[in-house]
Formats: C-alpha cells, sequence, structure tokens
C-alpha cells in the first residue's frame, strides 16, 4: 500500500452540538509524555481529577469518576450497574437522549413505562406523575440538558417525584456539566453521567459518573452481576479507590485532558463560568432575533450552552451548513428527530463560549442567508453587542 500523508486536520470553529473546541492547554496536558497506569504520579493525577470533577458535579460522593468511554458510555454505566432485570423504570423523553435512556433499561431487562413530551418542550412532572400513579418503580430517569434541542429541565420536580415513588433518580447531564449548576447533592441525584467534550472543552473519550450512597448500597446489594464487565463500578471502583486494583489500563492521556479542563473550571470560577455561558447565549439570541430567525425552545427553557433556531422558509439546511463549513471555518449541527431538516443546533460551549464566537457566527450566518435571498429584521451584530456591552 502507499503509505499515507501525515494528518493535518483543518482548523475550525466547532459550534456545534459537539464536540466543541479544545482548550490550548488541554492540547498540550494531551501531548505530556505517557507514564504507566499505576505510575505513583498518574495515581496522584487521578485523585486529583476525584476531587475536581466532585466540585464541578457539586458533590460529596465517594464513586465520582470518569469513565473511558464517550458520554454514551456513562449512560451504560448508570444502568447496568443500578438496573436488573424486572425492576421497572420511568423515563421522561422529549428528545433523542431520553429514548436512548429507555432503550438502554430495556436492554437491561427493565420494565420501562415513558412519558413523552414535545421535542423542544422541558419535561412534564405532572405528566410523569399520572403515569406512575398507583404503580411502584426502582428508577426515575430524565435528562437534564437535552442536547437534541437544547433544552434545559430543572431537577427538583424530578426528585420530589422519585421520592413519592421510592425510586433512584437517574440524569444525563452530558451537555450541562461545566456549563449549566448540576447540585448533585442539592438536588439528591442518585445516579449522573456526562462527558468531556461539551462545556469541559475536552476531546471525547472520558464520561464522568457519579453515585450517591443510595445507588452505591443497589449496586452492591444486586442479585445478579451487572451484565457488562467492563462498565462494572465495583470493579473500577477498586481502582480508583485506595486498593488500586488493576482493572484496565486507564486511558492516560485522556485523563490529563480532563484534569487541565477541570483545573481550568474551577480557576474561573464555578459561577462565573455559568454566568459567562448565560451571556454569551443571550447575546447569540438577540443576534438571531434581528436575523428575523425563530427559537422554538420557550426563552425559560433554553440550555445556555446550545440554542435551537429554525431553519426559516426557504432556506434549505445542508447548504447553509456547508457554506459556514467552506467559507468560514465554522461547524454548526443540524437538527435530530423531530427538528431534523428543521433547525439548526449552536453550540457557545466551554472554551469556545465566547464574544468572539458569538459575532463570528452571527456575521457568517448573515451572510450566508442574505447571499440564499433571506432578508434580516435588524442587525445581528449590532444587537449581540448591545447585550455583550
Amino acid at each position: 500500500m502507499t503509505l499515507p500523508s501525515p494528518l493535518v486536520p483543518p482548523a475550525r470553529v466547532l459550534l456545534g452540538p459537539g464536540p466543541s473546541d479544545v482548550a490550548p492547554s488541554v492540547s498540550r496536558a494531551l501531548a505530556a509524555p505517557t507514564v504507566g497506569h499505576l505510575d505513583p504520579y498518574f495515581l496522584g493525577v487521578m485523585d486529583e481529577v476525584r476531587a475536581m470533577l466532585r466540585e464541578v458535579f457539586g458533590t460529596k460522593n465517594v464513586l465520582t469518576m470518569p469513565m473511558s468511554g464517550t458520554g454514551s458510555a456513562g449512560m451504560e454505566t448508570l444502568f447496568v450497574n443500578l438496573v436488573e432485570p424486572g425492576d421497572r423504570v420511568l423515563v421522561g423523553i422529549h428528545g433523542v437522549f431520553g429514548g436512548r435512556m429507555a432503550e438502554v433499561a430495556r436492554r437491561c431487562g427493565a420494565e420501562v413505562v415513558t412519558v413523552n413530551v414535545p421535542w423542544g418542550q422541558p419535561l412534564d412532572v405532572e405528566k410523569m406523575r399520572e403515569a406512575a400513579k398507583g404503580q411502584s418503580f426502582d428508577v426515575v430517569a430524565m435528562v437534564h440538558a437535552e442536547t437534541s434541542t437544547g433544552v434545559l429541565t430543572p431537577l427538583a420536580p424530578f426528585r420530589a417525584l422519585a421520592d413519592e415513588l421510592g425510586a433512584m433518580l437517574l440524569v444525563d447531564a452530558v451537555t450541562s456539566l461545566g456549563g449549566v449548576s448540576i447540585g448533585v447533592d442539592e438536588h439528591g441525584v442518585d445516579g449522573i453521567y456526562s462527558g468531556t467534550q461539551k462545556c469541559l472543552s475536552c476531546p471525547p473519550g472520558l464520561a464522568p459518573v457519579s453515585l450517591s450512597e443510595r445507588a452505591w448500597t443497589k449496586l452492591k446489594n444486586r442479585k445478579t452481576k451487572p451484565q457488562s464487565w467492563y462498565l462494572d463500578l465495583e470493579l473500577i471502583g477498586s481502582y480508583w479507590g485506595s486498593e488500586r486494583a488493576y482493572h484496565h489500563t486507564a486511558p492516560i492521556n485522556m485523563l490529563y485532558g480532563i484534569h487541565e479542563a477541570l483545573r481550568l473550571a474551577l480557576e474561573e470560577g464555578l459561577p462565573a463560568r455559568f454566568e459567562r455561558h448565560v451571556r454569551h447565549a443571550k447575546a447569540l439570541t438577540a443576534g438571531l432575533e434581528a436575523l428575523g430567525l425563530e427559537l422554538p425552545v420557550p426563552e425559560a427553557s433554553r440550555l445556555p450552552p446550545l440554542t435551537l433556531v429554525a431553519i426559516p422558509e426557504g432556506i434549505e439546511d445542508a447548504p447553509v451548513r456547508k457554506a459556514l463549513l467552506e467559507r468560514y471555518g465554522i461547524e454548526i449541527g443540524g437538527g435530530l428527530g423531530d427538528f431534523k431538516g428543521r433547525a439548526w443546533r449552536i453550540g457557545l460551549m466551554g472554551t469556545g463560549s465566547t464574544p468572539r464566537n458569538v459575532l463570528l457566527c452571527l456575521g457568517a450566518l448573515h451572510e450566508t442567508l442574505a447571499g440564499m435571498g433571506w432578508k434580516a429584521k435588524g442587525d445581528p451584530i449590532a444587537a449581540a453587542a448591545a447585550v455583550l456591552g
């Protein structure tokens, strides 16, 4: 065979639903010398990662760690460890990822009851309460930040529902960790998972998870072993705990990367980081509205790191995204499921949540749409700049 040339990836501005732009210092950390997964230096890195991850999750949970795998591995981890055959699981679905939760629960042998609400709306706790009436459940599962729609659903009402049902609360926080306050302990979350490639601005490859004491007790008292050996938290917990029992070779350099990503988040300060995401999202939406574009998600339910934008009548999805990528090096995301071909998803996550990216995206989108015959209502740059001050 002919030997391929060395890789030279194009420089992109990643403003889609993920991955987000990687912080330069995270890239440098990834390139640091690899050591062994039981090297004393690396064991110290693991301890620091776990401590920082607890801070960002807002928890004191002992069983808090990044799993080797993407965010979907985090989802599998929670369900294969905490759901046994015959368990009853209540799942709220308002996008792609609630549906995936339900599918994984079924594959674990659970009896699954789903409650669907229109895409673009937050989960309705009263509909779930009605669906659960007169029944018992072991798990209530929900998506905190739905990546397919840009909807943020409050956690507190679902903790109350889980309490009424005597159930554990399992949460998808893939697009909220590091960009939105979660408060795992404050909201009584029993199991939560996320990914590194969204608001932490680290490449995909790790899935942070955290389990409450109640969830850990459930895991310890299982009647059967988890169906996945690789994701068995009792086994992996022994590696992350004081025993340092070998389980698998950890992705050393990825853990360097999340170490730096978490350090940056805490150095900035979580309240300041969350406020930054809100401020830039407001600037973006002001500019989009000046362009005359509709935002399907009600303002009170919008997820600051990810904005859903309706594609205007007469404009095609793919040509716009192609033009943004080829002319400006900007990636935005297309719609999924109910919004496929009907909406774009624009992410301002972690390192990518900056005034520069807000204005760059709006300017490029304005010029692209104008070239396709779309007439803006106003000046998107001026509207965004007014919010940015």
